[in-house]
């Protein structure tokens, strides 16, 4: 595993801008890096691959102040709120290094463990789900409706959701940690599979669901998650070195999210 590792800890941003740096940590001139931020205004963010028809309810996304955004990365539709109910972590490294070694599945392992060592040093019986056969279509476009290989439950709920995308020799897995949810929101602006009304949505999704608030039994901020997370990928080996962005990256992410991650054309590619 490569040892020194950058660490960025980004305040919140909108959605074109905090997948415009996801981005243009990937291009190849960036050392591993480690990176926590947050979201705000919050906004919807759909798989690279999934339609916005059929997903997300736009009308409501935009009498609640929500935005949308496509990610680099596949999945399923989530829900990003508010810093104090959402940390968003972003791993960029390249594909030799022993932590992203192997295929896809091989990486996420590596990566939950790590996250799970974290979340346990806040008292979380947290676990990374078995590999699966895979079985039939999820039964809704909500990223969080079930646990997909070896991603983070506790009690058989979902705790955290990742997606991966490799390019150029160079892996970046994003994804959420839930401090805490308004699972009504996310019934309203997330499209419900035809058989379930939204209140049935969201009984759907609290069933299938857990946030940080509910897994440790009492209230986690922002900081507090990131410090713990930070710990946990350090007890594999990684020194974690506070950093910035350098320009060439600062630029390269403007690039993106004018040309690419604020544009209609993006969004609502499928």
């Amino acid at each position: 595993m490569t040892t020194a590792w950058r660490l960025l800890s980004s305040g919140p941003a909108d959605g074109p801008t905090n997948m415009a740096v996801d981005e243009a940590l990937m291009e190849g001139q960036s050392p591993p890096t480690l990176r926590f931020y947050g979201w705000e205004p919050p906004c919807v963010s759909l798989g690279r691959f999934q339609p916005v028809d059929g997903a997300v309810d736009r009308a409501a996304c935009q009498s609640r102040g929500i935005d949308l955004v496509r990610r680099l990365t596949g999945g399923r539709a989530i829900l990003h709120d508010a810093p104090d109910r959402e940390l968003t972590y972003s791993l960029v490294v390249p594909a030799q290094d022993a932590l992203a070694a192997g295929d896809v599945l091989s990486s996420y392992r590596a990566i939950s463990a790590a996250l799970v060592a974290g979340l346990r040093r806040l008292g979380v019986p947290a676990a990374v789900t078995p590999a699966r056969t895979l079985g039939p279509d999820p039964a809704t476009a909500a990223c969080f409706d079930q646990p997909a290989d070896y991603e983070i439950t506790v009690h058989g709920r979902k705790l955290v959701g990742s997606a991966q995308a490799r390019r150029g020799g160079v892996i970046l897995q994003h994804g959420t940690v839930l401090l805490d949810a308004d699972l009504a929101t996310w019934a309203a602006v997330l499209c419900p599979p035809a058989h379930l009304d939204t209140a049935a949505f969201q009984a759907y999704l609290t069933r299938r669901i857990i946030t940080l608030r509910q897994a440790a039994g009492r209230p986690v901020s922002f900081g507090e998650a990131q410090a713990a997370l930070v710990a946990g990928f350090a007890a594999l080996g990684m020194t974690l070195t506070p950093g910035e962005l350098t320009d060439h990256e600062r630029q390269q992410a403007d690039r993106l999210c004018q040309t690419q991650y604020a544009t209609e054309s993006w969004t609502h590619r499928h």
